[in-house]
């Protein structure tokens, strides 16, 4: 009896001595991440709880919260003119880069994912470099290009005939708010052509290969083949270039300003001219309220294209399973 006793005890003594480095390894493992949470909660979770808090006050950052004014900020907020400007602002600079993008990076993907196209990782290195540039750098850089009648724009386009004066590029309303798209859009550029070309090297080979078989076109593979296949990854796009392009404050706050006349000032540089306005006391309180409802804004639609991106997944989803039922029915027979 005392051999299988002893054996026990011994077991009982190698689990616990594993079970004790695990607690240890993992409570460095929490050590490590605690400054990290730190930071989060009272960088990130704090000040998002507290905006809550400040847009039921008319406080403008100093001093204590006293004056409740209730739903008296939404409601002037709801009023103001040149808030549904900047809003406005904001749609269109969305709506325009998603045009923009979504068929362009897809184009460009595609191109790129030929294995017979010579360089391509040079050039997907030159298309991502926008990416990992600051973008406030970005405009810094951009307003020498475009921002006087001297700049680079306007003395090639004079040069090579195309314009006959310099045109005022960042002074007008219209093209100011095409140059801002522009711009954006060649910054995001390369990130959206990343996802698409994951999109397409996840796709089946054999589904093309027996579409190679059948005769079948570069065309028609690409038309129902490929497309159908990146429908749910399109969505998914979709979704964090429309995300993405609600958030463009430190682009226009070094380009445009928001200039010229608010032709673009977009909601990011209208709650930061509120919240830190040096023309007068800033209106923390006013400022939370235009931020909790922008920020009620993009969470619906990005609800929206979450739910079309679950849709496009369960269709996808179906037709395959469809599919291969129907090619074991097929073989069966």
């Amino acid at each position: 009896m005392s051999a299988p006793t002893s054996s026990i005890q011994a077991g009982q003594t190698v689990t616990a001595s594993s079970a004790k480095r695990e607690r240890i390894r993992y409570g460095w493992a929490y050590l490590f991440i605690l400054p990290q949470l730190l930071f989060f909660i009272v960088f990130t979770i704090y000040p998002i709880i507290m905006s809550y808090v400040y847009a039921f006050f008319d406080w403008s950052g100093f001093g204590p919260l006293t004056n409740f004014v209730g739903w008296d900020n939404v409601k002037k907020l709801l009023k103001d003119d040149q808030f549904w400007n900047a809003f406005r602002n904001s749609l269109i600079f969305m709506s325009a880069k998603t045009v923009i993008l979504m068929p362009a990076t897809l184009i460009m993907a595609l191109i790129l994912n030929q294995a017979a196209f010579k360089g391509k990782v040079f050039y997907r290195t030159l298309y991502f470099l926008p990416v990992v540039t600051t973008t406030s750098i970005v405009g810094i850089i951009m307003k020498f290009i475009f921002g006087n009648d001297k700049a680079l724009v306007n003395e090639l386009l004079i040069r090579i005939g195309i314009l006959s004066e310099p045109v005022p590029w960042l002074g007008q309303a219209d093209t100011a708010m095409i140059v801002l798209i522009l711009i954006g859009s060649w910054k995001f550029f390369g990130m959206m052509m990343v996802y698409w070309l994951a999109g397409l090297q996840s796709l089946p080979g054999d589904v093309y290969e027996a579409a190679k078989v059948d005769g079948a076109s570069y065309w028609q593979t690409f038309r129902s083949i490929t497309l159908p296949l990146l429908t749910p990854v399109a969505a998914v796009i979709l979704l964090l270039t429309v995300v993405n392009s609600m958030h463009v404050f430190d682009l226009v706050k070094t380009l445009t300003n928001g200039g010229p006349f608010f032709a673009t000032e977009t909601v990011d540089l209208y709650i930061y001219n509120y919240a830190f306005s040096t023309s007068g006391f800033p209106q923390i309180g006013y400022a939370s309220a235009a931020g909790i409802v922008f920020g009620l804004t993009i969470f619906i639609i990005t609800l929206l294209l979450g739910w079309l991106a679950k849709r496009a997944k369960d269709g996808n989803d179906a037709k395959n399973a469809n599919a291969h039922s129907a090619k074991g029915g097929i073989g069966s027979v």
